[in-house]
């Protein structure tokens, strides 16, 4: 999927680790694993994101002779630890963290939520949890957590990769902090049956992991081998007209001058090909929140269908590639 020209025209035109395709799941002695269900067709599939909501409609329907039972799985996007470019957390309660809603056929559905520490890609969910340490690193309780271990923990964390070292100067001389910095990955599920040949809708509201940076990043020169501007154009398709409307906005080589904030917001689609066939009809919308706000991501024929939406209509549609937006949220007090 890549950046219509449509789009790229519309953010020059208006003056942010998800968050997730339903995927058919079982449960094994490694944990969640995601399976093809080959009877159960995505009919339709209706989702808008925006930094503050996440809502998904879905129409599925069971093209077999018999009643279908699944485990529906619902995964949503890492969450990595970043203490130079701060990552935002789900604020819900530890057993629904993104605040996640079903409903099936109009009726609210019970959910369980599965989670999940790594560092280096090896599960380290055991060791944590042996360790009375909590699986969501960017909290309160696992900085606290990590504080109150002795030399011979942190030691032994240090060579699992699942703390980092900071060294700084306060003012009381050199001083070093232990932060978490394992990796969250967690996954929604339920039990659901799909009679045959009839249609279901399901539908799903949740609050988003919202990632991003005080100021534009992607304006400055390449540095130690990484191209900021190259990274966010492969990332969030940005093109070259949606970097001019934004350094128009910003102080003559002063690229973080430019008067936004950087809001992420990860959606993981390729599960959505786990069902039989393509999806019939996908609409996506996106809403930036205000409309002197800009926003990329990479789509194709996108419209603009309101102040602050885009809307980006496919059928026959196979996801082969998840969706990563860039929300520019302009900032107030800047000249």
């Amino acid at each position: 999927m890549k950046l219509s020209a449509a789009l790229a025209c519309l953010a020059l035109s208006v003056p942010a680790a998800a968050v997730a395709n339903d995927t058919a799941a079982v449960l094994s002695t490694g944990g969640l694993e995601f399976v093809i269900d080959p009877d159960i067709k995505m009919v339709s599939e209706d989702l808008y994101i925006s930094a503050e909501e996440i809502r998904v409609s879905y129409v599925f329907r069971n093209e077999g002779e018999a009643d279908r039972s699944v485990l529906v799985a619902f995964p949503m996007p890492d969450i990595v630890p970043d203490y130079w470019s701060p990552v935002a957390f789900p604020q819900g309660p530890d057993d629904n963290p993104f605040e996640f809603e079903t409903t099936f056929n109009g009726e609210p559905v019970e959910t369980t939520l599965y989670q999940y520490a790594y560092a280096f890609g090896v599960d380290r969910t055991g060791y944590l949890e042996g360790r009375n340490l909590p699986l969501m690193p960017i909290s309160t309780q696992a900085q606290d957590a990590v504080d109150a271990l002795d030399e011979a923990a942190i030691a032994e964390m240090l060579h699992l990769g699942l703390v980092g070292t900071d060294e700084f100067d306060a003012g009381e001389g050199m001083q070093t902090k232990y932060w978490p910095m394992w990796t969250w990955r967690a996954t929604y599920t339920w039990d659901a049956t799909f009679p045959a040949g009839e249609e279901v809708t399901v539908e799903h509201r949740y609050k988003p992991s919202v990632g991003g940076t005080v100021g534009v990043s992607f304006l400055s020169e390449p540095y130690d081998g990484y191209d900021p501007a190259a990274e966010y154009a492969r990332k969030y398709c940005t093109d070259e007209a949606f970097l001019s409307a934004v350094r128009k906005t910003a102080k003559e080589g002063e690229p973080w001058s430019a008067p936004f904030a950087e809001q992420w917001i990860s959606y993981i689609l390729r599960t959505g090909a786990n069902w039989n066939g393509p999806i019939e009809r996908f609409r996506l919308t996106i809403d930036k929140g205000a409309p002197e706000n800009l926003v990329s991501f990479c789509g194709e024929d996108v419209t603009k269908t309101g102040p602050t939406t885009f809307e980006m209509v496919k059928t026959d549609f196979w996801p082969d590639e998840d969706l990563d937006i860039l929300i520019l949220d302009r900032q107030e007090g800047y000249e």
